[in-house]
């Protein structure tokens, strides 16, 4: 057999292209330091000259068999093909799809789960606090919400943040650092409070699009009409929308419909703003109080009830955190770290949502005062432009489209992942369906059913609890504390080692003590406006 490039070309005739110098210099790291660097080559170029850049050793049989062996047919690169994607370029350092994220998408992912619809609640909120409590409470939040979202960002990597162990979800986050029961009273909230959101969510999207409605049957018919519509049909087109909207298979494929939906989100912010500085405008001044809404319009114990839901309303305006690791985990691979990258994300958006939330939710306050609707453009506080309120309102929708979408993707992921392991050999749970549309889709039967299911299952519940501030009241103190202040703070202790009784350790624990008794006065005042809802609402017909 010759040993030649004659040889060498007879693999080479077989062999995808490949860089001579960089599998040369690989196989000797093995036995011997890095080699000094080469000009580079390829078999296409030259084989000649790829031979010639063997040792004397390497010309050997035995040696240039694995060479050829390791560096045309490697391992990685065997993986790789089985993927569909070339080692090296299309891979991270976990084998997975190379991530494309940066801090930009990370950010319109953010600000799409943050400035939702209770952005249009905050007026409502200010209204019950004052114009001394209310913005002091709202600037709290957010520093509390950056505070302890940086914590968590550094726990999406165990060990170096740049080269540790990623944790792809909140629960990986949580088992890496504190493990035992706490990773299931994680997963439990965790989910148990995307849930809660989706609800909430469609409730919100039925209300806008009934708003849209009722804002042009006012116009037409006059403020007197009562234009009473059931939102029943809207939460049945939000459900349908959303059940084709979550075929979507992971969150790297939303970006784009979470930039129109944080888009969306600043459309209807300005819409809200604009309507409630012409109304200041008109009224001739700023109304409200320092104290909020006074006894009398409601009594002691109302007002300590509102109050304490005002809270909530508020807390939810900034709850992210139990979708944060996952968002991080889209982000592409260091340089710099995605810790770093997830930081100045969250710095970006903390701070245009307060600048946001500040303005549309003092100025609802100073246009309506006491009287400030539980939802700026649905509550009515405004009738005209009518075309300017239907603009908003759908902005509204298209947006909520958007927020379900990121909020749910972790908990879809987690069934899926669960039930692949579950039934690895079944083909409906792991294998595909083409279906022949405009072009050709392959579809996970599993996938398909069980997203349609979650959606039908909110869709119904929705329909049943039609109300909705004291809805985000208590989704905003079910998930606030929890996700957002207690394993935040818990998993930084552990990873930086602080010492017990330390005055560092003391001033997290008072932290998270202190965002506990706001978290359980705010459940408590939502579960209590809840009661008095129910009394009034009947299910599928408000």
């Amino acid at each position: 057999m010759p040993t030649g490039p004659g040889r060498h070309s007879l693999y080479a005739a077989q062999a995808p292209p490949i860089n001579c110098t960089r599998a040369l210099g690989t196989q000797r790291q093995a036995r011997h330091p890095p080699p000094p660097p080469r000009a580079l080559c390829s078999h296409l170029q030259a084989d000649s000259i790829c031979w010639q850049q063997l040792k004397p050793t390497e010309r050997s049989i035995g040696m240039a068999d694995k060479v050829v062996a390791t560096y045309y047919y490697p391992p990685m690169e065997v993986a790789a093909a089985e993927l569909g994607q070339t080692a090296g370029s299309k891979l991270d350092d976990d084998g997975r799809n190379k991530r494309t994220g940066t801090m930009w998408t990370a950010s319109s992912h953010i600000i799409t789960a943050v400035i939702g619809s209770g952005v249009l609640s905050l007026g409502w909120a200010i209204a019950q606090l004052g114009w001394v409590a209310g913005p002091a409470v709202m600037l709290l939040f957010s520093l509390v919400t950056y505070f302890t979202s940086s914590l968590l960002a550094d726990c999406y990597r165990s060990g170096d943040q740049s080269t540790g162990k990623r944790n792809y979800t909140y629960m990986d986050a949580v088992n890496a650092n504190l493990s035992g029961i706490k990773v299931q009273i994680c997963g439990v909230l965790q989910y148990a409070n995307i849930v809660g959101v989706s609800i909430g969510y469609t409730i919100a999207a039925s209300i806008s699009m009934l708003a849209i409605k009722r804002a042009n049957c006012f116009h037409g018919n006059g403020h007197a009409d009562p234009c009473k519509v059931s939102s029943v049909p809207y939460m049945i087109i939000f459900g349908v929308a959303q059940v084709f909207f979550s075929q979507i298979p992971d969150f790297d494929q939303i970006s784009w419909l979470s930039m129109l939906a944080a888009a969306m989100s600043f459309t209807y912010s300005s819409i809200g703003l604009g309507l409630g500085i012409v109304q200041v405008i008109a009224n001739g001044g700023i109304k409200g109080s320092l104290t909020g809404i006074s006894i009398g319009t409601v009594t002691p114990m109302q007002k300590v009830w509102r109050s304490t839901q005002a809270f909530g309303d508020i807390a939810f305006a900034y709850s992210y955190s139990l979708i944060l690791i996952e968002i991080q985990d889209t982000i592409r691979a260091p340089p710099p770290s995605e810790s770093t990258v997830m930081k100045r994300a969250t710095m970006v958006s903390v701070a245009v949502t307060t600048v946001f939330y500040m303005l549309c939710g003092c100025m609802g306050y100073a246009a309506f005062g006491d009287a400030a609707p539980g939802n700026l453009l649905t509550g009515f506080g405004f009738y005209e432009p009518f075309w300017l309120l239907d603009i908003a309102n759908a902005a509204i929708v298209i947006h909520l489209v958007g927020a379900y979408q990121v909020y749910c993707q972790p908990l879809f992921a987690f069934v899926e992942k669960w039930a692949a392991k579950r039934w690895p050999e079944s083909t409906y749970v792991t294998g595909e369906v083409e279906v022949p549309l405009f072009r050709t889709y392959k579809v996970n039967m599993f996938r398909a059913a069980w997203r349609t299911a979650f959606v039908v299952a909110t869709t119904v519940v929705s329909m049943m609890l039609p109300f909705f501030n004291d809805v985000v009241g208590f989704l905003g103190a079910l998930g606030f504390w929890p996700l957002t202040v207690y394993f935040p703070v818990e998993m930084y202790v552990v990873q930086k080692k602080v010492p017990k009784w330390s005055t560092q350790w003391v001033c997290l624990q008072m932290l998270s003590l202190g965002c506990l008794a706001i978290s359980l006065a705010a459940a408590a005042g939502s579960i209590a406006g809840i009661k008095s809802d129910l009394k009034v609402y009947h299910p599928f017909k408000s």
